[in-house]
């Protein structure tokens, strides 16, 4: 029997219709939206505009043309900073940032492009609000942050920051990859101007799409110049958007994923699917607590959280944990730094890391009891040894 708890690497697995919506795409009218005018071409086309505007309101964007689709979170991440920030501009972040914001950031701050001041948090990962109103200076120009911690499970009081940078005249933007499609976003409720989100975790979708959500007063310098499929004959790329943004054949396939897997989730209903988690992600830590061996970082259960259990086993590495888990009791999980070092340095497990047990909308409470045996087996193990 094998158990997946590495959900917030990537769901797993997908729900059924995501699988059926690609498959239909690639078996019945693969053709190419915006290249060409054959039936095959205009219905793809006809899926990637029910996507966007299926986005939109999703997260309540204004305009379903600011719905620009992308790679993955990180491209859109890159594109938001980089099209957006000028020399000389600052931006704050928080010790929790993964990768995909810490890394251009402090590439541009090497480069003397932008000041960059990140904030603290407490021991459970939790930002003070009050600190990011500290860090402001003359020329904060945007406050770049996670909303939902891959680390520690910590969620970000975003509707507050958001009220901060409005009330600043600071551009927020905001890293949805562990939050879109299990806790509710809400982009002019929230003061969001950029939105980042990936498709393959919570969202359900396929690897290989994402996109970022931009507020209509915005205009983005883009990453990439080519084709567009509209005004073919002028030597410049479009300006008008999402063709401003988005150079190259998009991933069709990808997005009919994506859009499969945003109604099964509207079907399904989020704050039902948020509640199964929660509460087979609070079964796994009260049994863990049982565990002298096993610290849980972060091991706070709140009203918000995400479904993530870091953990470390006394005296055995997380790598060797991880191993033994998945090679002894087919149970599958992420161990290391979670491309999140200034997280794992807030927290004070680097550079060992922890294990991280993450679950998705498929988990079941007897995966999880069956975690917890084993992880007290691997204890039991340890202390003979």
């Amino acid at each position: 029997m094998a158990i997946y708890l590495d959900n917030s690497a990537t769901s797993w697995p997908k729900p059924q219709s995501v699988i059926k919506a690609m498959i239909d795409y690639m078996e019945n009218y693969g053709g190419s939206p915006g290249r060409s005018g054959h039936t095959f071409a205009l219905k793809a086309a006809r899926k990637v505009f029910e996507t966007r505007e299926l986005i939109a309101r999703f997260f309540n964007v204004p305009s379903s043309d600011r719905v620009i689709f992308t790679a993955n979170g990180t491209h859109a991440i890159n594109l938001g900073l980089k099209g957006l920030l000028k020399k000389g501009d600052h931006v704050i972040i928080s010790h929790m940032e993964h990768n995909s914001v810490f890394r251009p950031l402090k590439h541009m701050e090497n480069s003397g492009l932008i000041d960059l001041s990140t904030t603290d948090v407490d021991q459970n990962g939790a930002i003070d609000p009050n600190d990011i109103k500290k860090a402001i200076k003359p020329n904060t120009r945007m406050v770049a942050m996670l909303h939902g911690s891959n680390v520690s499970g910590t969620v970000f009081p975003i509707k507050e920051i958001g009220a901060i940078c409005k009330s600043h005249g600071i551009l927020f933007m905001v890293d949805a990859a562990q939050t879109a499609g299990l806790i509710p976003i809400d982009v002019q409720r929230d003061n969001i101007d950029l939105l980042a989100f990936t498709g393959h975790k919570k969202l359900n979708g396929p690897p290989g799409i994402g996109g970022l959500c931009l507020k209509d007063e915005l205009h983005l310098e883009g990453l990439v110049l080519g084709g567009s499929g509209s005004r073919s004959e002028m030597a410049e790329h479009p300006q008008f958007y999402p063709d401003r943004l988005e150079a190259g054949t998009l991933n069709t396939v990808g997005i009919i994923g994506l859009k499969a897997g945003m109604e099964y989730i509207l079907a399904k209903g989020m704050d039902k699917m948020y509640q199964h988690q929660i509460q087979l992600t609070e079964l796994l830590i009260n049994g863990l607590n049982e565990v002298d061996q096993i610290k849980i970082i972060a091991s706070e259960i709140s009203k918000q959280m995400l479904p993530v259990v870091p953990l470390i086993i006394k005296d055995l590495p997380s790598s060797e944990a991880a191993l033994q888990l998945d090679r002894e009791f087919g149970i599958m999980t992420r161990a290391g730094l979670h491309c999140s070092p200034l997280a794992h340095k807030a927290l004070g497990t680097f550079p060992q890391g922890t294990v991280r047990l993450s679950l998705g909308n498929f988990t079941t409470q007897k995966e999880i009891e069956i975690t917890i045996n084993a992880l007290k087996k691997i204890c039991q193990t340890q202390t003979q040894n």
